[in-house]
């Protein structure tokens, strides 16, 4: 196993060639410029299009066309430019045209800054555009895992022809770490794109890609058939990790970035003798609802830890379903706090349900 150590903006993008990425557009935004800085270089020499967009509306419409055409695309931005592209992801969702869209994620609401953020949660796993769509989504925390999943995204794009978005945050974007680019990934059992628009030449076939049907009772079966591929992910999609749960006393509910602090709080719990686990989703949707039927009876709370104002509290009220008290735990504007923050807040957790 060769180990390569690389910035994680970087890392993304050449995971991207590796999964077979054909084209790429995009426009800069900080901070995930190196992804198109890297493919810009790169691409060309593998024969591939890359191609700088006037802006982010224009990017992810040609990611339209290239996925239309049977083609792996892919575009990169964060939080403001993945606003922006909204209207096309939920054209490409309404369409069934498979894409992998990288949101290195920033400080909000408007433009923000350009500090570690996890405030896109609810853009993400809410839809973000108009209609009843969804885009399954992953949320890695390391550079290794974003780059197996980079990769793995372009196949699960194809698999259930829906766009995949990667949602990491500017930390992850900006850190260097070890990574062995050649490991394996899942292959999944892909159909043949014989819906793609690929011209007259090849035969007498003539496909429409399109994502208008105003018929109503055309859309409404559209519908049923786009919810029952949502479904099957829902089913087979929930990823997850569960750390240090053997009876774990509370358990933190986090991802990302914000679950790389938590391992290091709960090492100094334990120094305290207070056993607290760790529920890591790595899709954010389907949201791993399964995850929680794994928390041990030795439970007393979970405790929602995140960076925003608190967005995935309420997929953790959801899957915990009021079987143990939930309180939250965030900092947001880009700043990121220190263990011994965390440790605190499960310390007043604590006496809290002492209390009680």
């Amino acid at each position: 196993m060769k180990k390569v150590l690389m910035k994680g903006n970087e890392a993304i993008a050449l995971a991207a060639i590796k999964g077979g990425c054909d084209a790429y557009f995009g426009y800069p935004i900080t901070p995930q410029n190196e992804i198109s800085e890297y493919l810009s270089r790169y691409m060309k020499q593998e024969g591939r299009v890359f191609l700088q967009a006037e802006s982010e509306v224009a990017a992810i419409n040609m990611v339209y066309g290239a996925a239309g055409s049977g083609k792996r695309a892919l575009t990169s931005s964060s939080s403001p430019g993945i606003a922006l592209k909204q209207e096309g992801i939920t054209y490409l969702a309404g369409a069934e045209l498979p894409c992998v869209i990288i949101n290195v994620m920033r400080g909000g609401p408007g433009l923000g800054g350009i500090q570690p953020s996890q405030s896109d949660y609810h853009q993400i796993t809410r839809g973000g555009g108009n209609g009843d769509y969804h885009v399954l989504a992953f949320a890695p925390e390391n550079l290794q895992e974003t780059v197996d999943v980079v990769k793995g995204s372009f196949e699960a794009a194809d698999y259930y022809r829906n766009p995949v978005m990667v949602a990491v945050d500017g930390l992850i974007g900006q850190m260097m770490e070890p990574i062995d680019m050649d490991r394996e990934i899942m292959k999944r059992d892909l159909a043949p794109k014989d819906w793609a628009v690929v011209g007259s030449g090849i035969g007498n076939r003539r496909h429409v890609v399109n994502s208008m049907h105003l018929d109503p009772s055309e859309l409404e079966m559209h519908n049923h058939k786009l919810d029952a591929k949502y479904q099957k992910m829902i089913q087979n999609e929930q990823k997850y990790e569960l750390i240090n749960m053997d009876k774990a006393e509370f358990v933190i509910v986090a991802y990302g970035t914000m679950s790389r602090i938590c391992r290091s709080a709960i090492e100094l719990l334990a120094k305290e003798n207070i056993n607290v686990g760790i529920l890591r989703p790595i899709t954010i949707w389907p949201y791993p609802e399964k995850a929680f039927h794994k928390i041990p009876s030795s439970c007393k709370g979970l405790l929602c830890c995140e960076l925003s104002m608190g967005q995935m509290i309420e997929d953790v009220k959801i899957a915990n379903n009021g079987k143990y008290k939930v309180r939250f735990f965030g900092r947001t504007g880009g700043m990121l706090p220190e263990p011994e923050e965390i440790v605190l807040a499960v310390k007043n957790f604590k006496k809290e349900v002492s209390h009680d």
